[in-house]
């Protein structure tokens, strides 16, 4: 699978980061701000949900994971289609399925409604990841590709502020609560849909036109070069994923990154969906609006810091140590909150704590899940390996967000900590045997 090896991309991979660069980051980004703002409002709003429609612990559920469990659909599709059609083609669709879906929900009559139009919401949230990490993977250098496909998904951060930000000011008015949160599902389209014209304005990237034989017309479609062979780069659907599973060493490589993924999303999105139930076992007698703001309080002073130390060392420590990092102290940070007694009776430890595994998350397997895929398959199954990496960290999100309250009810903070833990564990595992370094290598030697 030599793909692009015969093209000279010494020019691109030794680029200093341009304004083209920061264009292609915040178009990209603005995706992930509206996917967390997205995936992580969800609590807030079945809190004020659940009572209005009283809702039961399998359709809570059901309402917390069905975006997630979407989402790996939608990477799995998005990722193999921009590998067949090119990530032009179909990059921006993905916004446009995410805010029909996100508007959709303002208008839920019933929880069975919401379930199904949070599924739509998912599809276009999981489509945004393969495609919006390849695009920037593929223009940028070598020495700051790492930095600036961070700095992608780094704009969760802007979601986490926004999310609990917006809430509490739309719990600090007067509006039924019927009202706030249907305005505050639908108020997720909107960052959305301003990008969606700047994505479709994007050009195809370099490495993808030699390897697939196209060059890009004055019109920006796509048409077969003079040394196009049909033959060769003619593929179906499925022969991208055959292409991953066949070759022993790509096989291994997005074993390491599925499972990675899954591990790090099944600790992290429980914990973060489910937030405001965490924040319950420190105290139950808190408002809303007040566990609202110590989530807000959480995510400005450890999870934001997380996303910034990423993004500025990634290109320094490289992605393998600062993954197997974050993996250990996730697990001892989930361990402490578990297994130490009287913690939920001091608040200020608690939350420090609690902090700490969102500062290295961020700054650790949240970020680097996310890079590692973007580099480490030929650029041909590219987001075809990507998606599949996605995917299941998505279907890991979903079994964490699943399962968190079932295990909150069963041993509180035991049983749900405690099964976080497990999983930082075996994250660090799989990082240390499965995952190459890829710092400061073109994307062709990778």
């Amino acid at each position: 699978m030599a793909d692009a090896i015969a093209f000279d991309f010494t020019e691109l991979d030794n680029a200093r980061i341009s304004s083209h660069h920061w264009k292609i980051m915040l178009i990209s980004g603005m995706g992930f701000l509206t996917d967390a703002y997205d995936l992580f409002i969800i609590g807030v709003v079945m809190s004020l949900v659940k009572p209005l429609w009283h809702v039961g612990k399998v359709e809570e559920s059901l309402v917390d994971s069905t975006a997630l469990l979407a989402s790996a659909f939608g990477a799995l599709l998005f990722g193999r289609v921009a590998d067949m059609l090119g990530r032009k083609k179909i990059y921006g669709i993905e916004v446009l399925v995410l805010a029909a879906g996100a508007i959709g929900c303002a208008f839920a009559t019933n929880i069975w409604w919401l379930i199904g139009l949070r599924f739509i919401l998912g599809v276009g949230i999981g489509g945004d990841y393969p495609v919006s990490a390849i695009i920037m993977s593929e223009y940028a250098g070598k020495a700051t590709r790492g930095m600036l496909v961070t700095l992608v998904f780094a704009m969760q951060a802007a979601g986490l502020i926004l999310g609990p930000l917006f809430a509490s000011a739309m719990l600090a008015t007067s509006l039924p609560h019927d009202i706030i949160w249907r305005i505050l599902v639908a108020f997720g389209a909107l960052p959305a849909l301003a990008v969606y014209a700047q994505r479709r304005r994007l050009k195809e990237t370099p490495r993808y036109l030699a390897a697939a034989a196209k060059v890009e017309d004055k019109e920006g479609r796509l048409v077969d070069a003079r040394h196009f062979d049909k033959a060769k780069h003619s593929v179906s659907f499925w022969d991208g994923f055959y292409r991953l599973v066949q070759d022993n060493r790509l096989f291994i490589r997005l074993v390491g990154a599925s499972a990675a993924w899954f591990l790090m999303d099944a600790a992290y999105y429980g914990n973060t969906v489910s937030s405001p139930l965490v924040l319950s076992a420190l105290s139950s007698n808190h408002t809303l609006l007040e566990k609202t703001l110590s989530q807000l309080g959480v995510f400005a002073v450890f999870a934001v810091p997380g996303y910034a130390a990423a993004v500025l060392t990634m290109d320094r420590l490289g992605r393998k140590t600062i993954q197997a990092m974050g993996f250990g102290i996730m697990a001892a940070m989930f361990a402490t909150l578990a297994f130490v007694p009287g913690l939920q009776q001091a608040a200020g430890p608690f939350l420090v704590i609690y902090g700490f595994s969102f500062f290295f998350t961020e700054f650790g397997p949240n970020a680097t899940t996310f890079v590692y895929p973007s580099e480490i398959f030929p650029v041909r199954v590219r987001t075809t390996g990507h998606g599949i990496a996605a995917a299941m960290g998505k279907l890991g999100g979903f079994l964490g967000v699943f399962l968190f309250p079932f295990l909150m009810s069963w041993k509180g903070l035991l049983g749900a900590e405690s099964a976080a833990a497990i999983a930082s564990i075996l994250g660090l595992v799989v990082t240390l045997a499965f995952l190459p370094e890829t710092k400061g290598r073109s994307l062709e030697a990778i």
